[in-house]
């Protein structure tokens, strides 16, 4: 009953992670006792063709990439009940004693997941300034549309401030329907195909040190796709503040001069010019120079072309944001973007009664023992996941306008 009652409420109780992709679970189902922290399964991610205009049939590989989730976070809450306690029924139970419990739980699930935005190279609208218009809501789903990401099954993750800043333009639109929600509820709901959300684990991000004028330091660093699915690269800079640590942090946003985004379908050059995020802290040498780990892969051309163009020698890098200073990242995203994983841990051989409930994609684990001398039980709360980007392609970090 207490496994049942906690596995239907952190249901309820997750944000996040109600959003993203949950299918993966059945890649465990071959474990019959269980999972342990640290087991990992292999999937497999989508791939991408070219189109010919010609009657000459022109076969292609099928380049299917691989990655892998490991389920290595655990999330738990442990509790003493009396004998006495455990007389009441379990809606007084879960109300008083289960549902504080996976509140927590869901919250930590929920930062997880919601931290995989550095993994994302997108970044639109001006950092530091409240999503608080619809025209400044649009900028991100402007930007998922222009890059072909799936209309379906797109969601909005809002911080707080830029939630009921974005509420408060609703009461002024004369639709009943609208601004009745906004004011009296303070419900946003879907708009433009997206179901907004508020979250108080929207992340600050922190921009790193930067300095100098950072350039390519030469020309055709473009390469080839990467079938491990890790699709990342070095980039070779220079012109940064000579023998500076950590000049660039992980989650940092860039663009190139020249290098423009691609329609990732129909592979047309995008308006919009091609960013790119730095996958690893990163320092200069003595002489300013800096080799970056970054993603997306430059590619210039076949199925999983990314830009218009290989970058030139020199060519001009431009960080989104002031150094040394944090920001909101708000995020939208398909759900296919992301992927959490919770699968049914080891029932421990010691243990005498032990409940494993699954539903949904999520999964917990109950195990009471009894502390004969003061008649308690104490019980034992458990949920073993792991999350991981699956596509970055189709999600953005989304700032007000």
């Amino acid at each position: 009953m207490v496994a049942k009652a906690s596995l239907a409420i952190l249901e309820n109780e997750l944000t996040m992670a109600n959003a993203v992709y949950r299918g993966y679970e059945g890649e465990f189902d071959k474990k019959i006792n269980g999972y342990e922290v640290g087991d990992t399964i292999t999937i497999r991610k989508p791939t991408d063709f070219t189109v010919r205009s010609t009657i000459t049939a022109s076969a292609q590989d099928v380049t299917e990439a691989k990655t892998t989730i490991q389920v290595n976070s655990i999330a738990g809450v442990d509790f003493a009940f009396t004998s006495q306690q455990l007389t009441q029924n379990i809606g007084e139970l879960s109300e008083r004693v289960i549902r504080p419990a996976m509140i927590q739980i869901a919250n930590q699930i929920d930062v997880a997941t919601m931290n995989l935005y550095k993994d994302i190279p997108q970044w639109v609208g001006t950092p530091g300034t409240l999503v608080q218009s619809f025209a400044g809501f649009a900028k991100g789903a402007q930007n998922l549309d222009q890059r072909s990401v799936p209309q379906d099954s797109r969601s909005a993750i809002l911080a707080p401030a830029d939630f009921w800043a974005l509420a408060g333009s609703q009461t002024a639109l004369y639709s009943q329907a609208i601004n009745n929600k906004s004011y009296r509820e303070g419900e946003i709901g879907k708009i433009g195909g997206i179901n907004t959300f508020m979250s108080q684990n929207a992340p600050t991000f922190t921009t790193g040190p930067m300095g100098g004028t950072p350039l390519v330091n030469g020309a055709s660093q473009n390469t080839t796709y990467d079938t491990t699915g890790a699709n990342t690269q070095t980039l070779i800079t220079d012109g940064w503040t000579a023998a500076a640590a950590a000049r660039v942090v992980k989650g940092d946003v860039f663009t190139i001069a020249g290098v423009y985004d691609v329609n990732p379908v129909t592979k047309a050059t995008l308006p919009i010019l091609k960013q790119f995020v730095v996958v690893s802290n990163g320092s200069s040498d003595g002489s300013g120079n800096l080799t970056l780990t970054i993603a997306p892969q430059i590619i210039t051309s076949g199925a999983f072309q990314t830009v218009s163009a290989a970058p030139a020698d020199n060519a001009a890098m431009t960080f989104v944001g002031t150094a040394n200073t944090g920001y909101t990242n708000n995020l939208f995203f398909h759900k296919n973007a992301f992927a959490l994983c919770t699968v049914p841990m080891v029932k421990p051989p010691g243990a005498v009664d032990c409940s494993r409930q699954s539903k949904n994609g999520l999964s917990v684990r109950v195990i009471p023992f009894y502390d004969g001398t003061n008649d308690k039980s104490t019980w034992r709360l458990d949920v073993l996941y792991g999350v991981k980007t699956i596509d970055p392609r189709l999600a953005v970090r989304v700032s007000g306008t």
